[in-house]
């Protein structure tokens, strides 16, 4: 059955029996640059011979049984009159699934859209229908341990009516998705080869990164943590779901089926805390219809700001689900990290990276596995690994954190031709006495010596990974396949903080080393939670404030930042979904990955580096952050955000975009048909509509009281600013958070009807009432 297909199906391993050595087929080279040139020189749309328009692109196969009779290949522009590369303003990929049944190679591309810089990497964003058009496009992918720039023409096979067979996007003029699949198809062999694969394989195609496994049947008991840091770090997350006879299950789970992680929440309910979990059918529909699910009563357990910016009441295929309907579902958790500090929880150090390429050749290296007992175990290749101490780590100088993996090559051009073979390695400890030899270790060491991973298991996956806490001592790896003589190209990865690679034998020269660190974590990073949150789970405003203007800002050495109080109350009560007047350090970790993008925004368009962008800088900005803002409301944003010579200050910039964000999200929510929220004339004149219901007025009054500094009621929204909604008393109650004292403008009063108190806003010595205070009568609370 197809959705079968989304996982790797087992088979038993093969001995290959070639006399020759068969090497893995790299890609066609071609040169994008020059044959984009070449075609617009002689006038002409590029025609891609090595991926041509024909049937033989497509396999040969069962997905020649799904295919229309009537199979045509055209061009864009011919499909539409105005089609678009790629949809900058675009949140996520809003992809749909075609013929071939590749939900994992979709599922790793929607965790893509979270890294922009990761996806304009994969995407070359510079390419379009308009300007220099050729009818040609490149992606690129890493291949093998390297990046291949693959390309391609832009002929796509349609049916007669003129749709896409395959990957298409649901604004149908956009054509990215559909030119990134032909890409990978182009690379593996054809679109067929694409039929099946996992998650992980695409993810690492992707960026190049290490795979971390977690079978949640056995789940850590620090699952929520590793999630936490996988989600506000940079790595990208996929599940699959378990097998079954049934296609799609009761609960809206489709069986045997990758889903991409999008994001993860702790929300606060009447019983306490609960950690959520969010995730995407790449179909694009069929959702989870349990708890936490769109319309699943839990919602009702949230406050009501937390509920619209959580909450979407939409068949888009996301959805949430509580973590440990999480673990029960879902079979494993696959999470790529492009540095492999996830698990040791070392943010932000330096990490050395080491690539071999080797190969198990019949007669020669193809020695197999210690289970055959044949004596051949040393022929195997092996690797000399030194291990060497780290001064400034955080664990004991006696442990280090190493990552190792290894790859086998496909030795057909089609990836899904042949077989994986059973593949694994094994891990020696090395004693002095064969530390200085570059000989390969005789097969008498590995009948008196037991490797440090005892129980390795061979697997029938491209990739093989492991984690592993060693003492800095001197190791030899041992890579080997399950079964003796057979035949395949490898490459043998490692990472730590500190350590020498090469190989034994006939090539004894080391192997150079790459530094890597994640440009989005740093020393601030790590300091920054230690020093503050281990003393103060939850912070203040003014506490806040402190935090901000005492950071070593990279890239604003020049000047320095200075966040005022009114900034970081507006920015607290923006993030602050559970309204408990502070923010926690997953709120804060939210707010922390967005300041480092804005930065990195906010410095490529302050072009002048003067520390602040004019209205032309201050509009590539926000369109660089993949936000759509008409130049009306930007130019309105400027006035109200910008100093008297309409000059954005970073300060400013950040709670200008954190607004719009957030602002942007509750209206996706809120909206039935993405174009706007709609009311009904009786509910445009009834003000007295609670705001836990679904109905226009309590979501247009919410709504707006985030856009604009407000007083929330639980029958109305009585928001500064907005006359219609601000009458002189109110007859309904009034929950007042602490907080938001400070959109309380001067001479407004409120009365508690609890203690017969007035708390007057004055010139900034009047305190705030008690969070949480009761009140009937709102007095003096003006429109503009």
């Amino acid at each position: 059955m197809p959705f079968l297909l989304c996982l790797k199906k087992k088979k038993s391993p093969e001995p290959l029996g070639r006399s020759i050595f068969q090497r893995h087929t790299p890609p066609v080279q071609q040169n994008y640059q020059a044959l984009l040139e070449s075609c617009l020189r002689n006038k002409r749309l590029f025609t891609d011979d090595a991926f041509p328009a024909h049937i033989s692109s497509i396999g040969t196969g069962a997905l020649l049984k799904k295919l229309p009779q009537n199979l045509q290949w055209k061009r864009p522009h011919a499909l539409h009159k105005s089609p678009v590369f790629y949809a900058a303003n675009r949140k996520q990929l809003d992809l749909c699934q075609g013929l071939v049944e590749n939900c994992w190679f979709l599922a790793a591309l929607e965790a893509l859209t979270f890294h922009q810089d990761i996806l304009a990497a994969v995407v070359p964003q510079n390419q379009s229908f308009e300007r220099k058009y050729a009818g040609i496009f490149h992606f690129r992918f890493w291949h093998f341990g390297e990046w291949a720039d693959v390309v391609v023409d832009d002929r796509l096979p349609v049916n007669e009516a003129g749709e896409l067979l395959f990957v298409s996007s649901v604004d149908k003029n956009v054509f990215w998705g559909a030119l990134l699949e032909k890409a990978y198809a182009k690379l593996y062999g054809s679109y067929e080869d694409l039929q099946i694969g996992q998650v992980s394989e695409a993810l690492v195609d992707f960026t190049g990164g290490v795979n971390t496994r977690i079978k949640l049947a056995e789940a850590p008991p620090d699952l929520w943590d590793i999630l936490t840091r996988a989600t506000y770090s940079r790595s990208l997350m996929g599940c699959q779901t378990h097998l079954g006879t049934t296609k799609v299950l009761k609960n809206g789970l489709v069986a045997g089926h990758a889903y991409t992680v999008t994001g993860i929440r702790k929300v606060t309910c009447q019983y306490g805390p609960e950690n959520l979990v969010r995730l995407r059918n790449p179909w694009g529909k069929i959702e989870w219809k349990g708890d936490w699910s769109d319309s699943s009563y839990k919602w009702e357990l949230l406050s009501p700001k937390e509920k619209i910016l959580l909450r979407k009441k939409k068949e888009d295929g996301e959805f949430w689900m509580s973590l440990r309907d999480f673990k029960i579902h879902f079979v494993d958790l696959v999470i790529c990290k492009l540095t492999p500090d996830l698990m040791s929880q070392e943010d932000g150090k330096k990490w050395m990276y080491s690539l071999k390429s080797g190969r198990w050749v019949k007669g020669s290296t193809a020695g197999g596995s210690l289970g055959f007992c044949n004596g051949n175990f040393w022929m195997n290749p092996q690797y000399w690994l030194n291990v060497l101490p780290v001064e400034d780590s955080k664990k004991s100088p006696s442990m280090c954190n190493v990552v190792i993996s290894l790859m086998q090559k496909h030795s057909t051009k089609h990836r899904n031709r042949a077989p994986h073979l059973f593949i694994g390695f094994l891990l020696y400890k090395v004693q002095r006495i064969y530390q200085e030899s570059n000989r390969k270790l005789p097969p008498g060491f590995f009948t008196r010596h037991q490797p440090v991973n005892r129980h390795q298991v061979f697997l029938d996956e491209r990739e093989v990974t492991h984690d592993f806490h060693l003492e800095p001592c001197v190791y030899v790896i041992v890579p080997s396949t399950l079964e003796p003589q057979q035949e395949s190209e490898f490459i043998l990865r490692v990472f730590s903080r500190k350590h020498v690679l090469r190989e034994m034998g006939g090539n004894t020269s080391f192997t150079l080393s790459k530094e890597i660190v994640d440009r989005y974590e740093g020393r601030i990073w790590e300091d920054f939670f230690t020093k503050h949150f281990e003393q103060n789970p939850e912070i203040n405003a003014v506490q806040l404030q402190r935090i901000l203007n005492n950071i070593s800002w990279r890239n604003f050495q020049n000047f320095r930042l200075n966040f005022s109080l009114d900034s970081c109350q507006g920015i607290l009560a923006l993030l602050d979904l559970n309204a408990t007047g502070t923010l926690s350090i997953q709120e804060f970790r939210v707010l922390w990955k967005r300041l480092l993008f804005y930065l990195e925004v906010f410095q490529k368009r302050d072009t002048n580096r003067s520390g602040k962008l004019d209205l032309v800088e201050l509009h590539a900005a926000v369109q660089e952050t993949g936000i759509s803002l008409s130049n009306e409301v930007c130019n309105l944003m400027a006035i109200r955000y910008g100093d008297p010579d309409l000059q954005i200050s970073f300060e400013s910039f950040v709670c200008f975009m954190l607004r719009v964000e957030i602002m942007g999200e509750a209206f996706r929510n809120l909206t039935q048909d993405g174009k706007g929220i709609y009311l009904r004339e009786s509910e445009f004149y009834n003000p007295t509509s609670r705001v836990n219901s679904d109905n226009g007025i309590s979501k247009f009054a919410n709504l707006k009281s985030y856009f604009v500094s407000s007083v929330s009621c639980s029958g109305q929204s009585f928001t500064k600013g907005c006359g219609d909604f601000s009458p002189k008393v109110s007859p309904t109650r009034l929950w007042f958070n602490a907080n938001l004292w400070s959109s309380v403008e001067e001479g407004e009063k409120l009365e508690c009807d609890t203690k017969g108190r007035v708390w007057e806003q004055g010139l900034g010595t009047s305190q705030p009432p008690p969070y949480g205070s009761i009140f009937s009568n709102v007095h003096k609370f003006p429109g503009v």
